[in-house]
């Protein structure tokens, strides 16, 4: 009897919470950045007009459980983001929504004046709590790291593109492709994921990476898996400086934060028994190097929980919309250490404006199997044979998709695995092969056509005097034809002249890391450069319109024959032995050949030797299958070569021996910007026409040139012995600062060169109706400032010619202006 009514006191409590239970409306979800795809924490949630709210909960996330919609539109609102009304239909019983919150500003809200302002005093706390709360403090560290890449194009009118015949057969391919990943409003190119082993040491400094899986969908470049890892990615809010593409930003956790930023608190929240301020900052200037966010810091340690970094509009950095980064700290086992555990990248690229075709990228790091201050680590790092390696595993790039399902340490979301199997679909099709082939042709000057290699097509037709009209064909080989051989030659022909000019190369690449390669070729042509690195050469349709008036052109015919063999070590020291039997002609304003006499062989003929030292610690590279650029190196990089002249070899009529040796470097000196110098001297033994001597590197076109004089000519300076320097300081906004939207940038150079040139050389190369001359120990300077980032992509020089004074001759002047295109952000 009473276990009869025990089960009715239960029956007749239950049964009024079954009946609401059958009525309840529910409504949940994620409330998310619409830029980053992050949660959202702590937002708030408010029904209009009535008194039933909440926050979200850490993560974002949100639940409501009632029994009628108290209105039909909830508000959502939080400090950064503009707010958000979501219809509530009366008639859903359950809603399961993803809320987007696009961005608003952190300078909302009123302010009210205190005492003490409890953003400074919590910023102030943050730096005071620096030493034990950056990773950077410990002896060593090591841990997992899972790496997700993601590159799309944006705004791609596909209605419009589609309209164009060619065209049509890409874009019906496209749209075909896009309808496997849910309509996404962009077109996936490349989706790579990388899972390595970091290891790191501050004192001694050393690092190590061990990249043990690399997934590519997408274009493939053997040389990019090294910048997947987290080597170039290893960066720390509690830094005095953050990276953002090629520029330093103030990071808000600056030790001299406040001088670029205001700090307010807005909120305190308790989550799992631990308190968190949040912390809101804004710029205190337009158009510096600063970010807008906010970060929740952890009361009792002042450890960042999470930053988030935005750009504010007025940033100075191009081609860039929007950008997001985030970081989040967790606490590890023993509750006191906070580590990293997730970074996050988006970057918007709009190139050519908001609305116009641009690029998404995406960068996700997550981290697991951290380890602190234990043996293993420095057991590891003993394998360094370098102060930093990266290491790749063989079969990295060949791992199983069995693998990955277990090792990755996020699943991939729903379009993410579609946009694997759209960028697989795209790559395979023969039209879109077609088309990219297109556009590289267009933008590069190359065609890829089989195995062989057509272009570049700005050197097909161009004219000059000399020529008159002429016409110009290359051919070579792609990696297609083979790996480690490659080939190009071309023809040209001057209808004025009607010569027949030319090229061969042959270069053959046994080894890639290290780098060695044998290189030779034999050309016959106009000489278009003037032994230096220039950016314009006269041998395409882009310089015909930008020559100075009044100077004349001093045009030389070359014929050479080259070997050579080069080989770098791992430590970045490289050698390159070079042999070359060169004979000049000379054809316009300048002392012709017969103008020397020779007791054997031919007039202005030479075989050389030389030995090219280098050494480039840590330099690295962006490569192709034969060919690669350099990305620098974070030290300085000294060069050394010796030249020596033989007679006798191939009717070459000297001999000399010259040196040279010179120092470059790059620096970064946020937030004042970065400078590179290049500091250079050399010496000939000899007595030598002036095609064998050191010509001093002049500039006859309006287009700048930051290896040559800009306000001299060429030929115009000739010695035998000589230094240099060349120093470029980029400040950054400087005095443009106080013009914000204009984005311009300030910058200075200096360039001056000392020389001289012995008394047998003047003899010999001083002739009458030449121009030639020598600084005699005095000095040439350059000077020059000028406007940089003009609409994004002009750099305007102003650049005065200071010593020496008087000037030597009439024609030179003392003050020149020279513009350029730069594209940087």
């Amino acid at each position: 009897m009473k276990t009869r009514n025990l089960y009715l006191l239960v029956l007749l409590i239950c049964l009024p919470g079954l009946f609401v239970f059958s009525q309840r409306k529910i409504l949940a979800g994620v409330v998310k950045d619409a830029h980053s795809d992050e949660p959202i924490p702590f937002a708030s949630l408010q029904f209009l007009n009535s008194t039933v709210g909440k926050l979200s909960d850490s993560s974002g996330k949100f639940e409501f459980y009632l029994s009628q919609w108290p209105s039909d539109t909830l508000e959502v609102t939080c400090v950064g983001y503009q707010s958000y009304r979501l219809y509530v239909p009366p008639d859903r019983d359950s809603l399961n929504i993803d809320i987007i919150m696009e961005r608003g500003t952190f300078n909302e809200g009123a302010k009210v004046k205190t005492r003490v302002n409890k953003g400074l005093y919590l910023w102030r706390k943050i730096v005071e709590n620096k030493p034990r709360n950056d990773k950077f403090k410990f002896q060593n560290f090591s841990y997992e790291v899972y790496n997700k890449l993601e590159l799309d194009i944006k705004n791609l009118n596909f209605q419009k593109f589609s309209k164009f015949k060619p065209l049509r057969p890409v874009t019906d391919l496209i749209n075909s492709s896009i309808d496997t990943t849910e309509g996404l409003p962009f077109l996936p190119t490349y989706l790579t994921e990388a899972i390595s082993d970091y290891y790191y040491q501050p004192k001694p400094l050393r690092r190590r990476e061990v990249i043990k899986a690399v997934n590519t969908n997408g274009v493939k470049n053997e040389s990019m898996i090294q910048f997947l890892g987290n080597m170039d990615q290893n960066v720390s809010v509690y830094g005095n400086f953050i990276p953002v593409m090629n520029k330093q930003f103030v990071s808000p956790a600056s030790d001299n934060g406040d001088a670029y930023y205001n700090y307010r608190v807005t909120d305190t929240q308790v989550t799992n028994k631990n308190r968190y301020y949040h912390l809101v900052f804004t710029p205190k200037r337009r158009g510096e190097n600063t970010f807008e966010g906010d970060c929740w810091v952890h009361a009792g340690t002042f450890a960042i929980q999470k930053m988030n970094l935005r750009l504010g509009n007025d940033a100075n950095v191009n081609f860039l919309e929007t950008l997001s980064l985030i970081q989040e700290y967790r606490l590890l086992d023993d509750s006191t250490t906070w580590f990293l555990a997730k970074d996050k990248f988006v970057a918007d690229i709009s190139p050519m404006g908001k609305q116009a075709l641009g690029f998404i990228g995406r960068k996700t790091t997550t981290y697991r199997n951290i380890v602190i201050n234990d043996s293993s680590v420095v057991r590891e790092l003993n394998k360094n044979k370098l102060l930093e390696e990266i290491i790749t595993l063989p079969g990295a790039a060949e791992k199983p998709k069995d693998y990955w399902s277990t090792a990755r340490h996020e699943e991939l979301s729903k379009n993410e695995k579609g946009i694997i199997r759209m960028i697989d679909t795209l790559t395979n099709a023969p039209v879109f092969k077609r088309f990219t082939n297109t556009l590289n042709f267009i933008g590069t000057g190359y065609l890829n056509w089989g195995n062989f290699q057509l272009g570049p097509w700005y050197n097909w037709v161009t004219g000059n005097n000399w020529e008159g009209l002429r016409i110009r064909f290359d051919l070579g080989t792609n990696y297609k034809w083979d790996r480690k051989v490659w080939w190009h030659t071309y023809l040209a022909y001057g209808f004025r002249d009607k010569k027949v000019k030319g090229k061969a190369e042959l270069f053959f690449l046994p080894a890639k890391h290290p780098r060695t390669y044998l290189y030779g070729s034999y050309i016959n042509d106009l000489d278009y450069g003037q032994n230096y690195i220039g950016e314009v050469s006269s041998d395409n349709i882009f310089a015909l319109a930008i020559r100075k008036s009044g100077i004349p052109i001093k045009r030389m015919k070359i014929e050479e024959s080259r070997f050579e063999f080069f080989h770098e070590t791992k430590s970045g020291f490289s050698a390159l032995f070079a042999s070359v039997l060169k004979q000049f002609n000379p054809l316009e304003h300048i002392p012709p050949k017969d103008s020397f006499t020779v007791s054997s062989g031919k007039p202005l003929k030479t075989f050389e030797i030389s030995l090219r030292l280098r050494f480039a610690y840590l330099e690295r590279f962006l490569e192709s299958n034969f060919f690669r650029s350099s990305l620098g190196s974070p030290y300085p990089i000294p060069e050394f070569r010796i030249t020596q002249g033989i007679s006798g070899i191939g009717k070459s009529a000297y001999n000399y021996t010259k040196i040279m040796a010179s120092i470059h470097d790059y620096i970064k000196i946020p937030p004042y910007g970065n400078f590179d110098f290049n500091i250079y001297a050399g010496k000939t033994f000899g007595t030598l026409p002036y095609t064998f001597l050191d010509i001093a590197p002049g500039n006859e076109l309006y287009y700048y040139n930051k290896y040559a004089f800009s306000l001299m000519n060429k030929y115009e300076f000739i010695h035998d012995k000589y230094a240099g320097i060349s120093f470029e300081h980029n400040i950054g906004n400087g005095i443009f600062r106080f013009l914000p939207k204009l984005k311009f940038r300030q910058f200075y150079t200096i360039k001056t060169l000392w020389g001289s040139l012995s008394d047998a050389n003047k003899a010999l190369n001083f002739k009458p109706g030449y121009e030639f001359q020598t600084l005699d120990g005095r000095t040439y300077l350059e000077l020059g400032t000028g406007i940089d980032n003009i609409l994004k992509v002009l750099r305007v020089d102003f650049v005065w010619r200071v010593l020496p004074t008087p000037l030597p001759k009439e024609r030179a002047k003392r003050f020149g202006i020279f513009g350029s295109f730069r594209l940087t952000f």
